[in-house]
């Protein structure tokens, strides 16, 4: 046995100094991933400047939102992808501009003017789209700039304007399905190959609003880090090297995300993440079938 010992002594010795120098050289690598960050570069002073262990999100915001994120959870975060910095859309930010998202409502509140009358909710036709662009402009009002002013009436009235954008549509395109089942729709096909178009880029417009206002809580809580996990996966995201530092996700975004779902019926380069992802863009791809193929097969049918 003591010869046994001897022999394994100088064995077990060998192996603990070896792993005492990969923890040396381990240490050293990460204190050089963590200290290498240019100045200059955005989300910098978030891995240099501000202390703090490794940690995790903080207290909840005015909405109920997670955040923001702990200095510690975007460091270690932006060391896992191999970055000397925080990518925008992980850290606070000045929020994005309004007028992408007010000139895309706007154009959706446009497009029920010419909407026939069977079709529209409330009478005479112009009264709701009349009534959206007048929540859109109190919206803009209070708050002009950037979308980063935590205000429970305003996320109230832009969910507000959402909803009536939502249930006009809706309603538009139920009426519609509705009557070309009952062949009382489409007497010619120009003009209902335009009825269609319309409610079908409305449904763009307005899925593409609600994807923007609930992504990780909304443009608000985005802007200000309150939840680290994304409800959708942008090509930017998983690959953090190949964008701009200053990259984050803006309603141009969700609205190419809304039309590739639209037309493609399934998920092309954005991953929705979260429960509610999935089922909102199943209902719209499933809106988008029945609307596309009733319509175009009407308009064939009436050519023939």
């Amino acid at each position: 046995m003591d010869a046994h010992d001897d022999q394994r002594d100088p064995d077990t010795a060998l192996i603990l100094e070896g792993i005492r120098d990969l923890h040396t050289r381990m240490d050293e690598l990460e204190g050089r991933v963590m200290a290498v960050v240019p100045a200059d570069l955005p989300g910098a002073a978030d891995l240099t400047d501000l202390p703090g262990p490794a940690g995790h999100p903080g207290g909840a915001g005015p909405g109920g939102e997670v955040g923001p994120l702990g200095v510690g959870s975007r460091r270690g975060l932006a060391a896992r992808f191999g970055l000397g910095f925080v990518p925008a859309w992980l850290r606070p930010t000045e929020g994005e501009a309004r007028w992408p998202g007010a000139v895309a409502v706007a154009a959706a509140a446009a497009l029920q003017y010419p909407l026939p009358g069977r079709l529209v909710l409330l009478h005479p036709v112009w009264l709701l789209p009349t009534l959206e662009i007048l929540l859109l402009a109190g919206l803009v009002a209070a708050n002009p700039r950037r979308i980063n002013t935590e205000s429970r009436a305003i996320r109230l009235l832009s969910l507000t304007l959402a909803f009536v954008l939502s249930l006009a549509n809706a309603w538009s395109g139920a009426r519609l399905v509705f009557a070309l089942v009952r062949g009382t729709e489409g007497s010619a096909p120009g003009p209902l190959l335009v009825t269609g178009g319309i409610i079908w880029l409305t449904n763009v417009i307005v899925f593409g609003l609600w994807y923007w206002e609930f992504d990780r809580g909304g443009p608000v809580a985005r802007a200000h880090a309150y939840r680290m996990y994304p409800d959708f996966l942008f090509a930017q995201m998983a690959t953090p090297q190949l964008a701009a530092p200053d990259w984050e996700p803006a309603f141009g975004d969700y609205l190419y995300l809304s039309f590739t779902n639209a037309t493609a019926f399934s998920p092309t380069d954005v991953l929705p993440l979260s429960r509610w992802a999935k089922m909102g863009m199943t209902a719209q791809a499933s809106v988008s079938i029945v609307t596309v193929v009733l319509v175009v097969a009407r308009a064939v049918n009436i050519l023939r």
